[in-house]
């Protein structure tokens, strides 16, 4: 039997990467998607994937989702919940509410959504591996990213305490830290910026969607089955806690 998973906010970047990388290795892989659909659709064809459509902030599209993908895969190995949003850089007093909240409303409650409605079928197999996806700024904090650092940190310590919550069920739940990675949230970033932030990371280069997409699927592999409830940075040093 083909091993599943499904990932969110799968149809571009890191999740497409994540997706390919799946695929690659013969899983049959649920790509969830919300406003992206060409993209989406296009990699779901490449892939031979199954596309789902839903806001993650919404907690009834996000269970039709996750019920349609056991329904139609069978079951599910693993989950990653990569969807995520980022404000433009500023100060946190100019932040509005309903900036804040969005933010919290996908970063957070997203994964909260997913992981709630995928949890009851890997805890009736006894079995599962469930990766989020959050940041090195959720680790230490970055200066103008107040909101999206609080939100990956909050990240963070649901994915601890999940961890301890689901291991007496055969779960292991681990979280992945991305550094300056090439995607297109750094579309903002101009050359001597990115020069900067090149010269910053002692590896002296940015990251790939590809680097992060390794290391989500090692942590999905039977030799992680003993990793639960870490955060792995792939920053290229430059944060390392």
């Amino acid at each position: 039997m083909s091993k599943t998973v499904l990932i969110t906010g799968a149809s571009r970047g890191i999740g497409a990467a994540v997706a390919r990388r799946f695929a690659a290795a013969g899983w049959q892989v649920a790509l969830h998607y919300h406003r992206s659909e060409a993209q989406a659709l296009a990699l779901a064809r490449e892939l031979n994937a199954l596309p789902l459509r839903a806001d993650v902030s919404d907690s009834a599209q996000v269970a039709a989702m996750a019920a349609e993908a056991v329904q139609r895969l069978g079951h599910l190995d693993a989950l990653v919940c990569n969807a995520g949003i980022a404000l433009p850089l500023g100060l946190v007093q100019d932040c509005s509410d309903s900036d804040w909240h969005r933010v919290f409303a996908v970063n957070v409650d997203g994964v909260f959504h997913t992981v709630r409605a995928v949890l009851p079928s890997m805890l009736a197999r006894h079995s599962g591996s469930i990766v989020t996806l959050s940041s090195m700024w959720g680790q230490v904090g970055g200066s103008c990213e107040v909101p999206y650092s609080a939100a990956k940190g909050a990240v963070i310590a649901f994915t601890k305490a999940l961890a301890q919550e689901v291991a007496p069920s055969g779960i292991n739940v681990n979280c992945v830290a991305p550094g300056i990675i090439q995607t297109d949230m750094m579309a903002f970033a101009d050359e001597d910026t990115l020069a900067a932030l090149r010269a910053d990371t002692p590896l002296g280069r940015l990251g790939t969607p590809e680097d992060v997409a390794g290391v989500v699927f090692g942590l999905c592999q039977p030799e992680s089955s003993f990793v639960t409830g870490q955060v792995i940075g792939v920053n290229g040093g430059f944060v390392i806690t």
